[in-house]
């Protein structure tokens, strides 16, 4: 090869390597700063104690603070809002429940659409409600009650937490589905419900384990369904509702984690993947158990799918009832 040939050659080749792609720029792990969690209730209810028993593991499985941001307000309206206005990048997750799912169908102007809006994570836990009647009732069975209300149309009451609660939509959803006529009085509060059912002032309350533990403990109110689809891990010798003879009548309630739509996948993956460990550990199990709530992760479809599901089965619940959208 002459000496311009050979110059030639090795130009090329300095060019040929000039042009060659850089390797990628490698991706800066996630997370390295807190992430926060805006949640939907006070401190202190189920979905609040949930979230934070959770977020305390995944501070310590990730390194990074999970500050939990308490939003209260009504349809989750508010804490959505605050969730929505973060950046898409997985530090603003929300808390959303079946309660979001209720919200839907109940509210006129809903100011987000939970299922365009947000991106599932995963689960945290399902819980189910009690159908409870005072220690002294005459109820010992759901067919106790089904016999009463079908003879005496409209005397037979059932206590719930107000109107469009998970809770006061089960009434519904019984009352519809065991073809009897009751009468369904909303409280204002949980503590103002479970009074009521102490004292006899309502046959039949219906709310969760949580709500009637202490109660139930002191003999003073009595079990007689769970609204699951299988027996109670936490109360697993108490009947559903659908073995009582309403067959196909469930209810499980769930909280989960969800970030705003455009969040990067392999973002969602991380917390996925932390979340299905951290629910499975022995002392995150027995923490929820003791609020009656199955800590259960879930794959983000199955998230999906259960939020649209749920939709669609409180939607026809209350246009059913005929319940005014707020």
């Amino acid at each position: 090869m002459t000496l311009l040939a050979r110059i030639a050659a090795g130009c090329a080749m300095v060019f040929a390597l000039g042009a060659a792609p850089a390797p990628a720029a490698e991706q800066t792990p996630y997370p390295i700063r807190p992430v926060r969690i805006v949640v939907p209730f006070g401190p202190g209810g189920i979905a609040d104690i949930t979230v934070r028993v959770v977020a305390e593991k995944l501070t310590e499985k990730l390194g990074q603070q999970f500050i939990i941001d308490n939003q209260p307000g009504a349809g989750g309206i508010t804490a959505a809002r605050a969730a929505l206005q973060g950046a898409k990048d997985g530090y603003t997750l929300a808390l959303l429940t079946n309660g979001t799912a209720i919200s839907v169908p109940l509210f006129k102007k809903l100011p987000f659409n939970p299922v365009k809006d947000f991106a599932p994570v995963s689960s945290l836990g399902y819980f189910e409600f009690l159908f409870v009647t005072a220690a002294g009732s005459k109820y010992h069975s759901v067919q106790d009650v089904i016999a009463f209300a079908k003879a005496s149309p409209g005397a037979l009451n059932l206590g719930t937490i107000n109107v469009g609660s998970s809770q006061n939509l089960s009434a519904e959803l019984f009352k519809s589905m065991a073809g009897v006529d009751v009468t369904i009085i909303p409280y204002k509060t949980t503590p103002d419900l479970v009074i009521a059912a102490t004292r006899g002032d309502v046959d039949v309350m219906i709310d969760s384990y949580a709500s009637a533990r202490a109660m139930m403990a002191d003999r003073k109110l009595r079990a007689i369904a769970a609204s699951g689809p299988t027996r109670s891990a936490v109360l697993p010798d108490l009947v559903t509702v659908d073995e009582s003879g309403v067959k196909g009548f469930e209810v499980t309630s769930w909280n989960a984690i969800f970030a705003p739509a455009g969040t990067p996948p392999e973002v969602i993956g991380v917390l996925n993947k932390a979340i299905t460990e951290v629910v499975a550990m022995p002392d995150v199990k027995r923490k929820l158990l003791d609020l009656g709530i199955e800590a259960r992760a879930s794959t983000p479809e199955e998230l999906g799918d259960r939020l649209k599901a749920d939709i669609a089965k409180w939607t026809a619940v209350i246009e059913k009832a005929g319940i005014e959208r707020q």
